[in-house]
């Protein structure tokens, strides 16, 4: 019995079942630099956090989302100007980040907006923020608390 034609349609088969190889970049490869956030005005405004956020990798990975015990609603914001100078806020979804490339974190673009505060987040202090990548892995940072006018990292207040 010839079983050359049976053998043919079971290897037609299971290549058309196999799915293409997906790469996601690990988030191991993730490195998080110049982390800190201004200290809050009580809980009834929310909070906010900076970063510069790093893939030392080969390949890109995607920021799916944020966790942090000091806000019930942490998300990646993004703030735009429009052409009669007017600022606005709204959700930036899940941001890309190339091979080698640096995303910032900064004021007056894309932030981690803390909403929903659990606690008044205090100068001096700091909390744990996870940032959340599509290949299922995470990188916590520790987030130090500026003063309420800090314009960067060094801590300096406005004037």
């Amino acid at each position: 019995m010839n079983n050359r034609p049976l053998f043919a349609a079971l290897a037609a088969l299971a290549i058309g079942s196999i799915s293409p190889l997906i790469v996601f970049a690990g988030s191991d490869e993730v490195v998080i630099e110049n982390a800190w956030s201004r200290a809050s005005i009580g809980t009834g405004r929310p909070g906010v956090a900076y970063m510069e956020i790093r893939n030392a990798g080969s390949e890109p990975v995607t920021l799916t989302g944020l966790r942090a015990e000091i806000a019930m609603m942490p998300e990646i914001h993004r703030t735009s100007t429009d052409s009669a100078g007017v600022s606005s806020m709204e959700p930036a979804g899940e941001i890309t980040i190339g091979p080698g490339a640096t995303v910032a974190l900064e004021p007056g673009g894309l932030h981690a907006m803390l909403m929903r505060l659990q606690a008044p987040m205090k100068k001096g202090e700091s909390y744990p923020l996870q940032l959340l990548f599509s290949d299922g892995g995470d990188v916590t940072v520790d987030v130090p608390i500026l003063g309420v006018g800090a314009r960067g990292p060094e801590g300096d207040e406005a004037s």
